[in-house]
């Protein structure tokens, strides 16, 4: 099986990791705030024929691994991604809005986006194990 994908008149393959954060890095992505953020990243990501590979919602960040069809920017795919759950979120959970440090704005402005070539497999694997590396992290803090 090819790694191409196809549309009518173009084949491709454009692989993306992208990263990005609440609005001051606030760790608030846990429970039931990151089921909602999960099932809404990839129910937009499907609505727009992009195939996620990889996604790891940590508490204070996004990591998605995800194929972005060559007609759709992404910058388009991101930013409606993350304003779509933005509000999706805030109409969920009615108590996160009603802090004034948030200002209507769930994320922060910006995010990180690399492309993906042939080693797209030690990113995936790195999007996959990152919670894990990061508790670990942690955990060795916690017992100094």
């Amino acid at each position: 099986m090819s790694r191409f994908m196809k549309l009518s008149h173009t084949i491709w393959h454009c692989h993306y990791h992208v990263v990005w954060t609440p609005k001051y890095r606030f760790r608030i992505l846990h429970g039931p705030v990151k089921q909602e953020v999960e099932s809404c990243i990839r129910a937009f990501s499907e609505q727009k024929s992009c195939n996620i590979q990889e996604l790891n919602v940590q508490i204070d960040h996004v990591h998605l691994l995800v194929m972005v069809p060559p007609k759709l920017s992404v910058s388009d795919y991101v930013g409606m991604v993350k304003g779509r759950t933005a509000i999706r979120v805030f109409n969920k959970f009615r108590k996160l809005k009603s802090k004034p440090y948030w200002g209507n704005h769930f994320w922060t402005k910006g995010y990180c986006v690399d492309t993906v070539g042939l080693d797209s497999e030690k990113i995936r694997a790195y999007v996959k194990y990152q919670e894990k590396q990061e508790q670990r992290i942690d955990q060795q803090q916690l017992d100094m």
